[in-house]
C-alpha cells in the first residue's frame, strides 16, 4: 500500500540526489516524443543520463458521462507541444479508517482528471525492457510519485520505467447491482489495463520492447498487479511476460452486489445526497452520482473509506464475472495466470501498522478477529486458534523486542521488534491473511507441484524482506531510493540489482560480487558459475531467499505510544542472505497458508 508511517521519520523518498553522469548520452536538452495523438515535450536529467516524461495523459478524463465507466482514448490535440515537466494531479484519496494522522493516510481532495503517466527512459534507449509500477495505496490513496532513477542507474540504465495512476476510492472502486448495470465495477483496474495496452502502443517511441514488460507494485500496487495475471480468467493478451509483487494486499474480495460493497455504496451515495430507498438497481441513484459536483463526492468517498474498522478501506476491487472471475485463494492453485514469471515477495512485519496494535488480551483479540472474519465457521475459528497457538488466557507481554531468525528460535506467531504475545500473534494473522500467504499462492501459480511435469513457461521465485524495521512498505526505499539512507547504500544496490536483472534479463539471479555489493562480510548462498544461490520456487519443494542485514547500531526509533521500532544505522552494517524452506519458515507459515486457502471463500479472499 505504499504505506509509510512515523512523523516524516520514515518519509524517505525526497526528490534529488547527485550521482555521476553517464558516459556520452545521447541527449536533448527537451526531448519531445510524438505519440500521435498528441506530442509531449519532457526534460532531459544529466545527472541520470534519462529523458524524464512527467503528466502524459493516456485516457480520457474520466468525469461526466465517464464517470464509472471503463476508460476511454485521449482526445487528439496536435495544436502544440504539450510540457511533461510537472507531477500529474493526484487522484482524489481516500484513506484507511481509524489510523492516527501519523501514520500518513488521510484522505485529501485531488482531481478526476488524473489519468496520467510518468515515462523515466535512458536517453538513446533502443529496444529496452519496460518496468510498469502500479503504485499502493489500499486502493485509495497516493500516485505516480515515486522517482525509479537510483534503481535504473544500478542497472546501469538497462530498462525504461512507467509510473501509472487510477482512480481510486470510490471514484476507482465503487460496486453495487446499479455500478455494474449502468458503469463498471473494477473502473480502477479496467484504468491500469488500459495503460498497459498505451505501453504496447507507444512505448517503442521512447526506445521500448512492448515484447519485454514487468508489471510490478507494493501492496495494493502488487495486488492489482497479481489480478492483472487473474483478468478475464487468466487469459492471455500479451501485455507483459514478469511480475514483481512484493507484498501482495489481499483483501477481502466481495461478489460486486453483496450486502458489504452495496452498503458501501449506499452510504456514499446518501453522503452525496443521492441514495433514496429504492431498489438497489435504480438508476436514479446513479444517474445523481454521475452528476454530482466533485468536492461533494470527494467527501463523500473519504467519510466512507474512513468510518470502517481499524485499517480498513472501503473501496476495494470485487468479483465482477469478468474481469475479476475468482477469488484468488482458488483460482491461483488453478494456475489461471497469465505472464511467463514471478518475483513474489513479503517483508517480515507486513502486519503493521494497519492491524490494530491493541489487541494484547485473550478477550480483545478473539473479538478484533470474529469481527474481522464474520463469515468463518466455528470450526472454522477454533482451527485458527489452535494453528496459531493461542491461549485460552493471557496477560500482556512486557518480554523483549526482537525480530525473529525466521528458521529457529522464537517465531513471528508471538515475538518481533514489534510486539510479543497475543498483540504479535495479531501482527502474525493479519500479515499472513493479506500479504505473506498470497505471495506464497502467487508463487504457487508459477511454478510446478510435485505431480506436475516442469513447465519451461512458467518460473517462479519468493523472497521475504527481513532489513529491520520490514514493517508494510519499509521496502520501499530500497528500490525508490533517490535521497535515502536507510537501508544501507550496499543492501540498496544489491536489491536494486537483484529486481533489475528481474527486469532485463528474466532471473532475480545475481553475481556473488553483487549480491555482498563490496561488503568484506556479507553472507549470500553461492552457486555455480559466480552467481548466488537460488532456486526457483516449486510447490513441493518452496525455498525462498531472506534478505536482510547485520551490524551496525539499533536505535529505537518511536511512532505513537503503541509503536516503536528498531533501525539499523552506522558503520558496519553488512549484507546478509539465505535460504529457507518456505514451510517450515517461522513455525509452519507453509500449514498455515493452507489454512487461509481452505478457508478463503468465508474471507473472502
Amino acid at each position: 500500500m505504499g504505506w509509510i508511517f512515523g512523523t516524516y521519520s520514515l518519509v524517505l523518498l525526497a526528490l534529488s540526489l547527485p550521482p555521476a553522469s553517464l558516459a556520452n548520452p545521447i541527449h536533448t536538452a527537451s526531448p519531445v516524443v510524438d505519440l500521435g495523438y498528441a506530442k509531449y515535450q519532457g526534460v532531459y536529467n544529466g545527472a541520470y543520463g534519462t529523458n524524464i516524461f512527467k503528466g502524459i495523459r493516456y485516457a480520457a478524463p474520466p468525469v461526466g458521462k465517464l464517470r464509472w465507466q471503463a476508460p476511454q482514448p485521449p482526445s487528439v490535440n496536435r495544436t502544440a507541444v504539450l510540457s511533461a515537466t510537472k507531477q500529474p494531479p493526484l487522484c482524489p484519496q481516500s484513506g484507511a479508517a481509524e489510523l492516527p494522522e501519523v501514520y500518513g493516510f488521510n484522505s485529501a481532495l485531488g482531481d478526476e482528471d488524473c489519468l496520467f503517466l510518468n515515462v523515466f527512459a535512458p536517453a538513446g534507449a533502443k529496444d529496452l525492457p519496460i518496468l510498469v509500477w502500479i503504485h499502493g495505496g489500499g486502493y485509495g490513496l497516493f500516485g505516480a510519485t515515486y522517482d525509479p532513477s537510483d534503481w535504473m542507474k544500478t542497472n546501469d540504465n538497462g530498462f525504461i520505467s512507467v509510473m501509472i495512476q487510477y482512480r481510486l476510492g470510490a471514484f476507482g472502486f465503487l460496486s453495487s447491482e446499479a455500478v455494474h448495470t449502468y458503469g463498471k465495477t473494477n473502473a480502477g483496474l479496467l484504468d491500469m489495463r488500459f495503460a498497459l495496452e498505451w505501453v504496447q502502443q507507444h512505448i517503442a517511441k521512447f526506445g521500448g520492447d512492448p515484447s519485454r514488460v514487468t508489471i510490478g507494485g507494493e501492496s495494493s500496487g502488487a495486488g492489482a498487479a497479481m489480478l492483472q495475471a487473474m483478468a478475464y480468467g487468466g487469459r492471455e493478451d500479451g501485455l507483459f511476460n514478469n511480475i514483481i509483487a512484493a507484498s501482495p494486499y489481499t483483501a477481502t474480495q466481495f461478489e460486486y452486489n453483496d450486502k458489504i460493497p452495496t452498503m458501501h455504496y449506499r452510504d456514499f451515495a446518501a453522503r452525496a445526497g443521492c441514495y433514496e430507498e429504492t431498489s438497489s438497481n435504480d438508476p436514479s441513484t446513479f444517474d445523481c452520482l454521475v452528476r454530482t459536483d466533485t468536492e461533494t463526492l470527494q467527501y463523500a468517498s473519504g467519510k466512507v473509506s474512513t468510518s470502517g474498522a481499524w485499517g480498513t478501506w472501503a473501496f476495494l476491487p470485487v468479483t465482477d464475472g469478468e474481469f475479476v472471475q475468482d477469488l484468488p485463494s482458488k483460482q491461483l492453485p488453478e494456475k489461471k495466470v497469465s505472464g511467463k514469471r514471478i518475483l513474489s515477495g513479503n517483508n517480515a512485519n507486513d502486519g503493521v501498522p494497519l492491524s490494530p496494535p491493541t489487541l494484547n488480551t485473550t478477550a480483545t483479540f478473539i473479538q478484533y478477529f470474529k469481527s474481522t472474519f464474520p463469515r468463518l465457521t466455528p470450526a472454522d475459528f477454533a482451527e485458527l486458534l489452535q494453528i496459531y497457538k493461542v491461549p485460552s488466557s493471557s496477560p500482556e507481554s512486557t518480554g523483549p523486542l526482537y525480530d525473529t531468525l525466521g528458521n529457529s528460535g522464537p517465531t513471528a506467531l508471538n515475538q518481533s521488534e514489534f510486539a510479543t504475545g497475543l498483540q504479535q500473534t495479531a501482527f502474525n494473522i493479519f500479515a499472513e491473511t493479506a500479504f505473506d500467504c498470497p505471495s506464497h499462492w502467487l508463487a504457487d501459480a508459477f511454478s510446478s507441484g510435485a505431480n506436475e511435469e516442469p513447465n519451461d513457461e512458467k518460473e517462479s521465485w519468493k523472497y521475504q524482506y527481513s532489513v529491520t524495521p520490514a514493517y508494510h512498505g519499509a521496502d520501499l526505499t530500497s528500490y525508490f531510493s533517490v535521497g535515502a539512507s536507510v537501508p544501507n547504500a550496499g543492501f540498496r544496490d544489491a536489491f536494486q540489482r537483484i529486481l533489475g536483472n528481474f527486469i532485463i534479463n528474466d532471473t532475480p539471479v545475481i553475481s556473488i560480487s553483487d549480491a555482498k555489493a563490496g561488503m568484506a562480510n556479507a553472507t549470500v548462498p553461492e552457486g555455480t558459475d559466480g552467481d548466488i544461490d537460488w532456486p526457483r520456487w516449486k510447490e513441493d519443494s518452496p525455498v525462498l531467499m531472506n534478505l536482510n542485514t547485520t551490524g551496525g547500531n539499533l536505535v529505537r526509533q518511536t511512532v505513537t505510544d503503541h509503536l516503536s521500532y528498531w533501525l539499523r544505522e552506522g558503520s558496519g552494517i553488512t549484507n546478509e542472505f539465505g535460504l529457507a524452506d518456505a514451510r517450515a519458515w517461522e513455525g509452519g507459515r507453509g500449514e498455515r497458508c493452507k489454512f487461509w486457502q481452505k478457508v478463503g471463500s468465508r474471507v473472502p479472499q
